[in-house]
């Protein structure tokens, strides 16, 4: 079975690894340190106690090289998943399976959103029929190119987009578990990104603004009642387009409580100076609220000062669409 991973940072060095171990001839497409690193010393994986290496069956900044595989594993960052996708082509071939692992609202979500599909650009180059939907669940860290250690959690969630059961989802189930996951089959695996999102929609933004760790945002009840009142706009927009979520802003902080005094993904951006995952965060959110009619001033606001914020230490584009950034009125 041939797999090839797009983007062997943390997640995507986690899963390779892992489905190495288990017997997949893994690739990867990648550049500049961690395609060297590859070539070098293969897939290297800290967890536990233990210490995993693996060959790479190939890696090279070229798919053609490659040539399809059985499965792509699509691990990188949102703001690169346009730029990137036309060059993923020649790894698909007519049964190819794609599984993105990326945060947020991911481009297999919805047809149409401009803020994280520009033009439809990723989805005419890599069709839906392709996807299997992916929720991640685990938190992982790379401590040199191509060297990742695991933090916690192994989970993946995932499922047809549209809902459905298949034998390529079976066979998805199985090869995930066998390589050391805590996989879950959902037929709502739409909802089950949304549900994710809920939480990071605010965590994420907040903690780059003020630099605050997850404790601490949530022990500031100003802090922590306008998440909630972000987090109201996002659950009414969820209800509209088939994602409902039954918890109340509370009961997710308790959630997000238990993690302690943990670095959003958005602040570890920030500071080491990369691009923010904002669009895919909370541009996209504020886009579904003009689409359904919800009012959104909450994350209005958070979007607005989150860009600023970003704008001004090059970690966002310098203009964005107007049409998608102008203030949501509701009905």
């Amino acid at each position: 079975m041939k797999v090839c991973i797009v983007g062997a940072g943390a997640v995507g060095g986690l899963i390779g690894t892992r489905l190495a171990v288990s017997g997949a001839d893994v690739s990867a497409l990648a550049r500049g340190e961690t395609l060297a690193a590859l070539r070098t010393h293969g897939w290297r994986l800290k967890q536990g106690t233990g210490h995993l290496t693996m060959p790479v069956a190939a890696a090279s900044s070229d798919a053609r090289e490659l040539g399809p595989q059985d499965l792509v594993v699509i691990a990188v960052k949102a703001p690169v998943t346009a730029m990137l996708a036309e060059s993923v082509a020649p790894l698909l071939g007519p049964t190819t399976i794609v599984l993105p692992a990326m945060n947020g609202v991911p481009w297999w979500f919805m047809p149409g959103l401009d803020s994280v599909d520009p033009g439809g650009a990723v989805a005419r180059a890599i069709p839906l029929p392709h996807v299997i939907g992916c929720v991640v669940h685990l938190s992982a860290a790379t401590e040199a190119p191509g060297a990742v250690v695991h933090k916690n959690g192994m989970g993946l969630i995932i499922g047809e987009p549209d809902g459905s059961s298949s034998a390529r989802l079976t066979w998805m189930h199985e090869l995930l578990k066998a390589a050391g996951f805590d996989v879950t089959s959902s037929p709502a695996v739409r909802r089950e990104a949304w549900y994710k999102l809920w939480g990071n929609l605010t965590m994420n933004p907040v903690s780059a603004l003020t630099g605050a760790t997850g404790d601490r945002m949530l022990d500031d009840p100003l802090v922590r009642d306008f998440c909630s009142a972000a987090m109201l706009e996002a659950q009414a927009i969820g209800a509209r387009i088939g994602c409902t979520i039954d918890q109340t802003p509370e009961e997710r902080h308790a959630v997000t409580r238990e993690l302690g005094a943990f670095k959003t993904s958005m602040l570890l951006d920030a500071e080491r100076g990369r691009p923010i995952e904002l669009d895919a965060i909370v541009t996209v959110v504020h886009e579904l609220g003009r689409h359904t009619g919800v009012a959104t001033p909450n994350i209005d606001a958070l979007l607005g000062l989150t860009r600023l914020f970003a704008r001004s230490r090059g970690l966002y584009p310098a203009a964005s669409s107007s049409s998608l950034l102008a203030p949501s009125t509701g009905p």
